[in-house]
């Protein structure tokens, strides 16, 4: 494996390179130790070469996007961190289509203006339009792939390939890119035209509803837990019916607005979020007898010590 300083003098992009970057300023809980390098480029051409040089040197390679539905380390991250934040923008007609590191939210915004209705149940929501597609982003009984119409993606040899989501490779919060070592780069959704009157309530609606449980309050990820259909309730109804909302650890806590988030009360750490995640779960485990599955991924060293 190359080594960092042999890599930074075969990087050749727009944008910015940085050394041990703090990933606490590029995620939506605001911790996270800093990136061993971090690399935000400018123009997506430029990926497909950056992509496979960082596969082809064998450095490791975290794709970073809006920074939501991650945790990531107070040790940080050995390798490569590439931020697509910078690559946002929307595609030519025909059909309505985006960067990969579009905001969510402008996304829907940019639908309304142009009177495209479909992407609604989206607003709000933080993150990327790529790491939706990754995630399979669900809220409101619909996913991402009910809207999806192609991905174009990157694989490990700097080759671009434009798929048509296939149904049965998603499931709830699940996406085929999960398994795959691929740089989602353009995604393309399938809309239709609408009242915009309609539209912008129902995306009002929908910050509305976001914002009486206290998503934008304190720095937090959404929903930490998937729902499970077969525990009868959502996860967030069982927390709280154990008594946990406000459940404490330094600054980190479960919300008092919706059991299912965890919010960052100030000067939290890393591992001051994952020890409540923990106590969540062994209490549910304990008193319920159920196994609650994160929808927030750990990412980095959480090694103890």
């Amino acid at each position: 494996m190359s080594t960092i300083e042999n890599i930074v003098k075969k990087i050749n992009i727009r944008g910015s390179i940085r050394r041990e970057e703090p990933l606490s300023r590029h995620t939506t809980f605001r911790v996270g130790g800093p990136a061993e390098l971090f690399l935000q480029p400018e123009d997506p051409e430029e990926l497909p070469g950056l992509f496979a040089l960082l596969h082809r040197e064998r450095i490791p390679c975290f794709l970073l996007g809006g920074g939501a539905n991650i945790l990531v380390a107070d040790r940080g991250l050995r390798g490569a961190v590439v931020d697509l934040s910078a690559l946002r923008g929307f595609l030519p007609e025909p059909g309505f289509g985006c960067l990969a590191g579009t905001p969510v939210s402008g996304l829907c915004e940019e639908a309304l203006r142009r009177g495209l209705a479909g992407l609604e149940f989206l607003y709000a929501m933080p993150g990327s339009a790529g790491g939706a597609v990754w995630m399979n982003a669900r809220c409101y009984d619909r996913s991402v792939v009910d809207v999806l119409e192609s991905v174009e993606y990157i694989d490990t040899g700097g080759h671009l390939h434009r798929s048509e989501p296939r149904p049965e490779e998603f499931g709830y919060k699940v996406s085929p890119f999960q398994t795959m070592e691929a740089l989602i780069l353009r995604v393309w959704f399938r809309v239709q035209r609408g009242d915009p009157q309609e539209i912008e309530l129902a995306m009002r609606e929908h910050r509305a509803d976001r914002e009486r449980k206290g998503h934008f309050l304190w720095p937090c990820a959404g929903s930490v837990w998937k729902n499970n259909r077969a525990f009868g309730e959502p996860t967030g109804r069982i927390i709280d019916t154990l008594g946990l909302r406000g459940l404490r650890i330094g600054d980190a806590g479960v919300s008092d607005r919706h059991a299912n988030i965890i919010v960052n009360l100030g000067e939290a750490r890393a591992a001051d979020i994952l020890s409540v995640m923990e106590r969540v779960e062994a209490i549910v485990r304990e008193r319920r007898g159920l196994h609650l599955e994160r929808e927030v991924l750990l990412v980095g060293d959480f090694r103890s010590g």
